[in-house]
């Protein structure tokens, strides 16, 4: 199921004067169509998988896609115009072959070959993987069908390589090709229901690994059995729920005194961060919490301190209707208040979703000029990195909701002494 809104995309795009919006990284194919990428995805290349959204509303997705499962696609998205291109993998359709002789075999498989070859006895070549040009090639076709062959059209030139643009210019030179990623940036930036319950799956499991690492933490251990501790509790949460959805775990681990070391073990008055995050049917949560093993030293205890005012300051201002920017100025105006007049990061958190990282635009950062809307998926976080001291941070992921926000994680956000 696609989570595109396409009356949102018709606005925007109208706005721009864009007649239709091409898609071409696996991540945002997937979400204007809600279909797979396919195995052309590996390479990360424009062409492999391609969406046309057109501006108007009402009028039919277009999708180009390998021919390897395009009858798949075809009964799972019937309402899509799918096209296909061929990629190196061989097909052939050998139903109702029978059960002949084994010496027939060879000449039925060659009647089937024939038969997917429209009659034809010459038999084009494959590509080694696949063909962009091949891929545009039938995007132009589906396009002169859509009166669209010298349209303005927007593209996700943030991730399109300057190789695959080159190529596609050279292969429908009559195009306008227009820069649109902020247009999908704006349009991923608010997520769908499915979306949204993804992130909020993810951010479950997230905390039930915390609940883990801070029942199993003991003296000696490092960051790599702080992962080990973390990952297994998001595993046992996930197979006692029946969660069947979760895709892969990343996190981001320390220990001790430098934060970026990379090493350290636990011992008495250890600082420990776990930066981590789910991810669920390709979603991510982001969330992350600093804890000290025993007493902490006065510096720790008094900067955590403030870290965890300014995140209460700059939640309380994450409201729709409110400037991003102007989470981030109360953020680090509590900061300062605290007395910490040094401490200005580029940004205080981003949105989260289905991108190769955890970090999406738009961000908690004085440079912003997004307004936060209802269905925004959000990370919020006030962290510090100081040598001799280590990693301290608060972050949680949160929902922006009508009224106000949901906080997505269930952790409580003081520094919590373990051991």
């Amino acid at each position: 199921m696609s989570d595109l809104d396409r009356l949102r995309a018709q606005r925007l795009l109208q706005e721009r004067g864009l007649d239709a919006l091409v898609l071409t990284q696996p991540e945002s194919f997937t979400y204007a169509t809600g279909l797979p990428a396919g195995v052309p995805a590996m390479w990360r290349r424009a062409g492999g998988a391609t969406a046309l959204v057109p501006a108007d509303a009402g009028a039919r997705l277009g999708a180009v896609v390998g021919d390897l499962n395009a009858d798949a696609l075809a009964r799972r998205a019937p309402a899509i115009d799918i096209r296909t291109h061929p990629l190196w993998i061989d097909l052939v359709d050998i139903e109702g072959l029978g059960t002949d002789a084994p010496a027939d075999t060879a000449t039925r498989v060659a009647e089937a070959y024939r038969r997917d070859n429209g009659g034809q006895d010459v038999f084009p070549p494959r590509p080694t993987t696949f063909s962009a040009a091949g891929a545009f090639a039938v995007l132009g076709d589906l396009l002169r069908e859509r009166d669209l062959a010298r349209s303005r059209i927007g593209i996700d030139l943030e991730f399109m390589p300057a190789a695959d643009f080159a190529t596609l210019q050279r292969v429908l030179p009559e195009i306008d090709w227009v820069d649109a990623s902020e247009v999908l940036r704006r349009l991923r930036a608010i997520k769908s229901a499915r979306e949204i319950d993804c992130i909020r799956r993810a951010c479950s499991l997230a905390d039930a690994g915390f609940h883990a690492l801070t029942t199993g933490i003991e003296p000696g251990q490092t960051p790599k059995d702080m992962t080990r501790l973390w990952r297994d509790g998001v595993l046992a949460a996930a197979a006692t729920r029946g969660e069947t959805g979760l895709t892969g775990m990343w996190d981001y681990m320390s220990v001790g005194s430098d934060p970026w070391s990379g090493g350290g073990s636990v011992v008495r008055g250890a600082i420990l961060k776990a930066d981590v995050g789910c991810i669920v049917e390709g979603y991510n949560s982001d969330t992350a919490r600093s804890y000290v093993f025993g007493e902490p030293d006065r510096i720790a205890r008094d900067v955590h301190a403030a870290l965890e005012g300014a995140f209460e300051a700059g939640l309380a201002a994450i409201r729709p209707g409110v400037a991003m920017r102007e989470v981030f100025e109360v953020t680090v105006g509590a900061m300062r208040a605290a007395g910490y007049p040094g401490y200005r990061r580029g940004h205080y958190g981003h949105s989260i979703g289905a991108s190769v990282g955890s970090e999406e635009w738009p961000f908690f950062a004085a440079d912003s000029d997004v307004i936060l809307e209802p269905g925004m998926a959000l990370a919020f976080e006030t962290p510090f990195y100081g040598k001799g001291i280590g990693a301290l941070t608060i972050e949680d992921s949160l929902i922006v909701t009508d009224t106000g926000i949901e906080v997505l994680n269930h952790l409580p956000r003081e520094l919590v002494r373990l051991g």
